[in-house]
């Protein structure tokens, strides 16, 4: 089973800003499909707004799970 890391839309949509999770997922799941683990939030209406847990990620990653290109500009961020 391929499992991605990528954004979750989450929370009211008020005027399409949306916040998000960043979430572990079956690679063939939808954006809003059933997930693995919550890995942390994102929220792009606040100023570069966001939380990570760095060690569920890097446990999934060497696991054999992808990043999607958000999560990965996120984790350079965040070191």
């Amino acid at each position: 089973m391929e499992v991605r890391i990528r954004l979750q839309k989450a929370g009211k949509a008020s005027n399409k800003a949306y916040n998000y999770r960043v979430v572990a997922m079956a690679g063939k799941e939808g954006r809003d499909g059933r997930t693995l683990d919550i890995l942390g939030y994102y929220d792009p209406s606040k100023k570069s707004y966001y939380q990570l847990n760095k060690e569920k990620i890097t446990a999934w990653v060497s696991k054999g799970a992808q990043m999607s290109d958000t999560v990965r500009s996120l984790m350079k961020k965040a070191k």
